[in-house]
């Protein structure tokens, strides 16, 4: 089974950035799809931006396009998530999730492996 240990959430100002990252230990298949996941208080956890880890294929959602940037590093084993231009609005706890798969998976529902998530918190 796969575990996930996110790092690098902070507080920042609007226009700010921060870089999460994902180590992930326990992989048994040999490519996954990674996502990046939030959720803030009172709302439904929603997709940010997923890869795969095999072919480098990415999915962002529109809420972030231009801004987010997410990443693998095979050899380490980590995901990472470069947050750019950061808006109050971007303030939740992010998660990180793995699925095996030969695509990058956009909804939480297609995972079955996630961190314990690291706080991400935009004043303006």
């Amino acid at each position: 089974q796969v575990q996930l240990v996110e790092s690098g959430g902070g507080s920042v100002q609007a226009g700010g950035s921060l870089r999460l990252s994902c180590a992930a230990s326990g992989y048994t298949y040999s490519t996954y799809s990674m996502g990046w996941f939030r959720q803030a208080p009172g709302k439904e956890r929603e997709g940010v931006a997923a890869i795969h880890t095999g072919g480098g294929n990415t999915y962002y959602a529109d809420s972030v396009k231009g801004r987010f940037t997410i990443s693998h590093d095979n050899a380490k084993n980590t995901v990472y998530l470069q947050m750019n231009s950061l808006k109050p609005e971007d303030t939740a706890m992010y998660y990180c999730a793995a699925e095996p798969s030969f695509i990058p998976l956009r909804y939480s529902y297609e995972y079955s492996a996630w961190g314990q998530g690291t706080q991400v918190t935009v004043s303006s």
